[in-house]
């Protein structure tokens, strides 16, 4: 946290406003026009003396790289006057360094200072690696809520406090007990005027210049009781200006909202926990909540399960009651799902490191170090550990003593999926819009596939692959399901609908995917080639509503006992039918993305272990009806 003690500038007769300079939506990208469009509003600003400080509202990056981050801090240090950042999504879904570059070159992951009476706050939005909605972390919450109450506030963040946030109620009312009064985004790259149930709040334009070469930021006058905001408009060729767009009285507020029994306010618009009243076949046997985010799956052997947090923690609990029997702290943090076999548990982690620890006391039998973070999960098979990283290098290592046993170096960008192994290929992709093909005795290629759209955002990274048939599938950002032919790495088709999720049956026939809006469809991994290259909607087996609508979660669909465990982005568990994608049940455990699933059946009974990316950790047990 970085706090300002004594700003003597601004100690100034109550008439005097406090007067600040809001810069978001950068999108410091090497080789665009973003540095300069900054560059001339930095000059800007230094030329001018009656500005008091500078706030950076995130989106400072466009990938969240560390040779991005490490260029934006060596400009905003051009500043004469103090200055603070908040993370923005780009900056924190897409980051090589799993956020951690993003916070040891800053300094902080939230700030707190003050300023002519008021109390400045700012953390980061969320989501960290996951496509999902923003999330503020669990970390973050915690800090918010343990913040001296009623202190004339500003809250900065670079989401809307609305429903772009998936615990915006959380949020509001944690900013209302602490005395917030008005609130400052970004995320929308242009100026707008809202209000948060109650919290008068505005959203600030990017600094990127538009078509005709005006690029600009907004500046901030400030007195104990009011706010107004000009935006600063740097023209090409003509003296900038000066466009008053809002003014307002700042009261004092109270938190007038009404919540249910599950903390959820009127305005939630998905659905609520009720839900789970409708669907007396499942049953929740056990439930907590980490005081970290979990951005990750699980590992399960026997009675035991393991999970890893966001803030760098590896937790070992009791599948029967979810007692947790031992926790390991490390330097980074952790994205990376476990792989358990026999006695050891393996996962990467942000601090550059590959680990096998000791499964029944965490002790640590082994580490491998990259030159970067690790980021991807790991797949363990017949004694080997199969890894990527954000190192551009793809690694194999033994279980038993973390030795090397091959590389393969030719990775371009950074690795977070889990790759698919067995014992002809091991396929993963890239940030790059590459999806590779190794051979799993000494590393070397096989072959890359390629995405035809030239953004990197269109990556099949997320993705983790499943193979089926012969044939290679991946949901990829460009809205499509791709099949790939496994030996030569050739496409052979594509399926409209989709995103990054996707799913095989347990028998390995037929594929299952989802659509970013409303739908689910199923088709027989064998499905004959289409000649034009795209399967129609006449050759899938089944396509059907499935009430997720929006929905952005790259968590992979699991298929068991003829369901199919669809998780979402906004914490329900939807079972279709695998026959014909009929709604079986729905669960709500959270109000946040889903991670990957652990499902076994025993005894005639299926049970689901889950977690969401708030920290809510849970076993549901399927009975009969």
């Amino acid at each position: 946290m970085k706090r300002l003690l004594i700003l003597p500038l601004l100690i100034l007769a109550l008439t005097n406003p406090v007067r600040f300079a809001f810069i978001t939506d950068t999108h410091l990208a090497l080789g665009s026009h973003s540095f300069s469009d900054l560059r001339r509003c930095i000059a800007d600003i230094n030329a001018q003396d009656s500005i008091d400080f500078v706030i950076f509202g995130g989106d400072i990056t466009d990938f969240g790289t560390d040779e991005e981050i490490s260029a934006a801090k060596q400009l905003l240090d051009s500043l004469r006057q103090p200055w603070w950042v908040v993370a923005g999504n780009h900056d924190a879904k897409w980051s090589e360094s799993g956020c951690n570059t993003f916070k040891n070159v800053f300094g902080y992951e939230h700030f707190e200072f003050e300023a002519g009476g008021w109390r400045f706050l700012g953390c980061n939005c969320g989501p960290d690696m996951r496509m999902a909605p923003a999330l503020l972390p669990r970390e973050s919450m915690e800090w918010l809520e343990s913040l001296p109450e009623g202190v004339p506030s500003i809250f900065i963040n670079h989401y809307p406090q609305d429903t772009s946030v998936l615990n915006y109620f959380d949020v509001t009312r944690a900013l209302k007990k602490a005395g917030v009064r008005f609130e400052i985004g970004g995320h929308w790259h242009q100026n707008r005027v809202l209000n948060y149930d109650g919290i008068p709040a505005v959203l600030g334009r990017s600094s990127l210049s538009d078509k005709q070469g005006c690029t600009g930021y907004n500046i901030f006058r400030l007195w104990p009781d009011s706010v107004a905001v000009c935006e600063r408009r740097l023209h090409p060729e003509r003296l900038a200006e000066m466009v008053p767009w809002y003014s307002a009285a700042l009261p004092e507020l109270r938190d007038t909202v009404q919540y249910d029994a599950h903390g959820l306010p009127a305005s939630y618009p998905w659905l609520r926990y009720e839900v789970n009243e409708r669907y007396p076949q499942v049953r929740e046997v056990w439930k907590f909540q980490e005081s970290s985010n979990i951005v990750a799956g699980f590992a399960r052997k026997g009675r035991r399960a393991w999970y890893t947090t966001a803030s760098g923690s590896v937790c070992c609990i009791r599948v029967r009651d979810g007692k947790r029997l031992w926790a390991k702290d490390f330097p980074g943090k952790i994205f990376s799902t476990p792989a358990v076999s026999g006695g050891t548990l393996v996962f990467g982690c942000t601090d550059g490191n590959i680990y096998a620890l000791n499964t029944r006391n965490g002790r640590i039998r082994w580490s491998s170090a990259a030159d970067k973070s690790v980021l991807a999960s790991p797949v363990v098979r017949h004694g080997t550990v199969y890894a990527g990283a954000s190192d551009g290098v793809f690694r194999a290592l033994d279980l038993r003593t973390g030795a090397t046993l091959w590389e393969y170096s030719g990775v371009e960008g950074f690795v977070e999926c889990r790759p698919m192994v067995d014992d002809e290929q091991i396929v993963f992709g890239s940030w790059t819009g590459r999806l590779y093909s190794l051979d799993p005795r000494d590393g070397s290629l096989q072959w890359i596939w390629r995405c035809s759209k030239p953004s990197r955002m269109y990556s099949p990274a997320a993705t983790w692959p499943v193979k089926a048939a012969g044939r290679i599938f991946i949901a990829n950002p460009d809205r499509k399901v791709y099949a790939i032919d496994a030996r030569s790495g050739r496409e052979l088709f594509s399926v409209d609908g989709g995103r990054e999720a996707i799913g095989l049956s347990s028998d390995g026939s037929t594929v299952l995917a989802k659509t970013m809006f409303n739908s689910s469809y199923a088709f027989r991994a064998d499905v004959e080639i289409p000649e034009n290259g795209v399967l129609p909607d006449s050759a899938l087996l089944w396509k059907v509503p499935n009430g997720t609508h929006y929905e952005i979660g790259p968590t992979p669909l699991v298929e068991s006992g003829g369901m199919v465990l669809t998780p979402t982005d906004k914490g329900n568990l939807f079972a279709l039918s695998l026959q014909d994608g009929s709604l079986q049940w729905i669960h709500k455990i959270s109000v946040a993305l889903i991670n990957p699933l652990e499902v076994w059946t025993r005894c005639g009974r299926t049970y689901i272990l889950a977690s969401a990316m708030d920290g809510n950790v849970t076993l549901l047990e399927l009975r009969s009806k």
